[in-house]
Order: structure tokens, then sequence, then C-alpha cells
């Protein structure tokens, strides 16, 4: 038997997530293992309330929910011991995806759980973001979207409808009506590249926006960000590649570049293009740039399989 701290979002996969959380927490009882619902009707307090249960002790933090529920928990147990576990029941869920974790299956969830709480917990990269010029940081296991990509995650997030990636498709056309180059200067290990552009991401792993493969070659536990760069594309230019993001074609344009590197600061160039819209990490708002992110190796500790 586990002591086990559970966040649902009751709202994650259109509505649906109060009854997926309800099984889920049925499951896990059933199973025997000691349960705290720690749901809050904010982010903010749910955050509060699974610190709080993590500093008076739990074997695991589990989230039901999508990406946004996956960046509160690795918010919480980075750099600790605690290791979260992850129901996937949400709209994008790519960190799941990402670890090979069932998506949309609670037996299957609750199943992956029990068994890394026996066999223990998988280290992964986490990363640190925040404004070069403050020492408050955010974590994020996914990507950091900084182009239109973060452009049409906004649009997406406040859209109740379609599921899945055809949210993030049914946001891009009206982001592309409005769209011209934005201005960029990156820092990275290898040196600075300055361009306008049109998606700039720092990821973690390969998904974005439900199931895009932005950044093909990304692992979760490689010490590395793959930051992905696409040059001053026209709208059409973003309509003809688009498509091919869903298999990660993209990187083999030459206006493409993946630049492998453990850091990266991102910065508007005015004088390049123009303003980069605020960026987004797990489908969740970060905020203006500057920005800074650095991969932490090993930072959290999740319940799945290492990969074999």
């Amino acid at each position: 038997m586990s002591h086990l701290g559970v966040v649902v979002n009751p709202v994650a996969g259109k509505g649906r997530g109060s009854g997926v959380g309800a099984a889920v927490l049925d499951a896990l009882r059933r199973r025997g293992h000691r349960v705290e619902d720690l749901t809050a009707h904010d982010l903010r307090t749910a955050t509060a309330h699974a610190r709080r249960a993590a500093v008076a002790g739990l074997d695991a933090l589990v989230v039901v929910g999508g990406d946004g529920l996956v960046h509160l928990g690795a918010n919480v147990v980075a750099e600790t011991d605690l290791p979260l576990g992850i129901v996937a029941g949400g709209t994008g869920n790519d960190v799941a995806r990402a670890l090979g974790l069932p998506r949309g299956d609670v037996a299957g969830s609750v199943a992956a759980i029990e068994r890394a709480l026996l066999t223990g917990p998988r280290a992964i990269d986490a990363v640190r973001v925040g404004s070069p010029a403050q020492a408050a940081r955010e974590w994020y296991l996914g990507a950091l979207s900084c182009g239109i990509d973060a452009a049409v995650n906004a649009r997406a997030n406040a859209q109740s409808w379609p599921r899945g990636s055809a949210r993030y498709v049914r946001a891009l056309g009206p982001e592309l009506r409005a769209f011209r180059p934005y201005g960029y200067r990156l820092t990275t290990d290898e040196g600075v590249w300055e361009s306008a552009g049109t998606v700039v991401v720092a990821a973690n792993g390969p998904w974005i926006g439900g199931g895009i493969r932005i950044a093909p070659d990304a692992r979760l536990d490689d010490g590395l960000l793959d930051v992905v760069v696409a040059g001053p594309f026209s709208r059409a230019g973003v309509v003809r590649i688009f498509p091919g993001m869903y298999a990660g074609r993209h990187v083999r344009h030459p206006s493409v570049q993946v630049i492998r590197s453990r850091r990266v600061l991102v910065e508007p160039a005015p004088h390049l293009g123009g303003t980069p819209p605020e960026a987004h990490a797990d489908g969740e708002r970060i905020g203006a740039l500057p920005l800074v992110a650095e991969v932490v190796p090993g930072a959290v500790r999740v319940l799945a399989a290492d990969p074999t």
C-alpha cells in the first residue's frame, strides 16, 4: 500500500476530467492505496495543496489531466525524491506520449503507476526557465514555444473544442492572417543565432500541440535541449510546411535548424522583425521574452518504465 496524493483537472478532456478523476481515485483506493484528493478549483490552489502534502509525506504525487497538470506536478516534485505519476486524460498529453504511457486509459495508467512503484521510478530531465533578470524559475518537461507555435498555443487554450491537435490546427488560421516573422537573438552552447524567424522551440521532449513532432530526436534523459529554429517563412510557407510537422519532416527543410544545447537564452530582436508572442511551456503560459532555459539532468522521477 502506498500513500498517494492525487490532483485532478476537472476540465481536462473537454470537461470529462471530473469523471476520469473519480475513476482514478476509486481504482487506486480499491487497489488498497491510501489516497489524498488534492484537487482544487484552480491550479494555484491545487499546487499549494500538493506542496503541503508533499512536505507532510507522500510516496508519490499523481496528476490526472493533460500537459498542464503534468506541468503542475513537475513544479512540485522537481529536484526532490518524490516521484510523479501521470494519468493522461487531457487534450494534448504530449509528455505522456514521450514517456510511452497510456493515454485515455484509466486502468492502463493505474497499472503503469503500480508497476513503477514496485520497480522504481525513471529519472528524466527537467528544464528551468525564467527571466535572465530574475532569480525565480519555473520547470517544464516538454517544450518551450516562443514563435508562432506559442501564439497558436495561446489561442488554442482559449478554445473549448475540438480536442487534441485538431484544436491547434483550428487556432493556426487566425494567427496566420496577422502573421509576420518575429525577430530573435538566441544564445546557445554553440554560439549565437540571430534572425527573423517563425518557430523557436526549446524542446526537452519530441511533441507539442497534441502530437506535432516538433523535435523528432529529442530525448527526455539526454541532458540536452533540441532547440528548433525556423527562419522567416511567409504565411504560405508556414501552411506548406505545417502538415509535415506531425511526422517531423520539417527538420529537413533548409530554413530549419536543430541546435543541441544545455542552455538557451531567447531574446527579442526588434530590428529583425516583429515582437515575439509570450512563450508557453507544456501548453502553459510562461511570459514574455527574454527567457533563459537550462536542462537539469535527472531532476524529475516519473512513474514510468525505462525504455529498453
